[in-house]
């Protein structure tokens, strides 16, 4: 995608052995890269969530491994790095699938060949998640079509968070088939959740459209079930962080209330996943997933660019008030209208995602 006419991965090396990144936390007023020198650097900015998205968290923990290895390659440092990097954030099954899947590679390699093979294999993971966006995008386009043909308008579509390009390597999930429509002239307008406390709508989605020249309103998060009401949005589509293999999905929090109220009302309700984030050891989402408690001060503090134009950080809840700051919530696979992935278009049901999956694997 680009920045400024620019084209733009949210992650790259460079020729001297570090890796860049976005810096997340910066946008959107700032535009700013950061340099990841060592694993401590990658997990740093995983946990701190300048890279945030699960199929980039993955990523980037694929780097922190080859980061690592470039400083030392013993057993032990390998067992520590990723054991280190898979604690970063808990809930995106994508962070453990990307280091297990560097760990079973480089273990039983000899320590002077771990380096040159773990960066080779960060490097196909970042690819590998930029053909699965693109063809998560051409299998959404399909149902964005349909929408539009059924219509003959502008097709209104409400998503939460931010699952777009700076999710992802490139493309993004949910917002691939929406770029896929937009490039494609099909006329449509994005609904943007603020997605409170951290407000990755209202910071990222809007700036990722905005950059991309597609159409679209930030709105609050309660929001969307009125506009639901007023047969203002023909179909929801969101991320994910983790589904299980019964089609429970696990996203950021809120877009379980965002999948009753299309549930409601009669709107489809997609859920963009790329294979990564099926967890194959987990069925009911709800009873098993690990659910993320951050800090209570993504509550009670705002950031943002004040009329004098300095970037300030300020508290909005009273002194005395505490806070629960659960960062995801899970939808069960009753409200989700399909799952669209790299391999199309599948049912949330154990018995599609397993044939769909599962066998596709073997």
């Amino acid at each position: 995608m680009k920045v400024n006419s620019t084209p733009y991965r949210t992650i790259w090396e460079t020729s001297d052995g570090a890796v860049e990144i976005i810096d997340q936390t910066r946008l959107p007023h700032e535009f700013l890269t950061l340099r990841l020198e060592n694993m401590r650097d990658a997990e740093r900015a995983i946990r701190e969530m300048r890279v945030r998205g699960a199929p980039l968290i993955g990523v980037t923990a694929a780097y922190g491994v080859a980061l690592s290895m470039s400083h030392h390659a013993s057993d032990a440092a390998l067992k520590a790095s990723c054991d280190l990097l898979v604690k970063a954030r808990p809930t995106a099954v994508n962070l453990r699938w990307a280091v297990e899947r560097m760990r079973s590679l480089l273990s039983p390699l000899p320590e002077g060949e771990r380096a040159a093979v773990a960066w080779n294999e960060a490097s196909c993971i970042a690819d590998e998640d930029v053909e699965f966006n693109e063809s998560i995008g051409r299998h959404g386009l399909e149902i964005i079509k349909g929408i539009h043909r059924r219509k003959n308008a502008t097709v209104n579509i409400l998503t939460h968070c931010n699952a777009g390009w700076l999710a992802t390597v490139d493309w993004g999930t949910a917002l691939a088939p929406v770029y896929a429509a937009f490039d494609a002239c099909i006329p449509l307008h994005v609904w943007v959740d603020e997605t409170r406390p951290r407000n990755q709508g209202a910071s990222l989605t809007a700036w990722e459209l905005s950059q991309h020249g597609v159409p679209h309103t930030v709105i609050v998060d309660n929001a969307g079930g009125h506009l639901m009401q007023q047969a203002l949005v023909d179909m929801v589509i969101v991320g994910a962080d983790r589904v299980t293999t019964k089609g429970d999905v696990c996203n950021k929090i809120g877009t379980y209330l965002k999948a009753l109220a299309a549930a409601d009302n009669g709107v489809p309700f997609y859920v963009a996943m790329p294979s990564p984030t099926l967890d194959v050891n987990l069925q009911d989402g709800v009873a098993e997933i690990t659910i993320e408690e951050r800090s209570q001060d993504e509550v009670s503090y705002m950031t943002g660019l004040c009329d004098d134009g300095q970037i300030r950080r300020m508290r909005i809840t009273p002194l005395g008030s505490s806070a629960l700051n659960h960062a995801f919530d899970v939808t069960p696979a009753r409200l989700v209208t399909g799952l669209i992935t790299e391999l199309g278009l599948v049912d949330a049901d154990a018995r599609a995602i397993r044939e769909h999956f599962i066998l596709e694997r073997k």
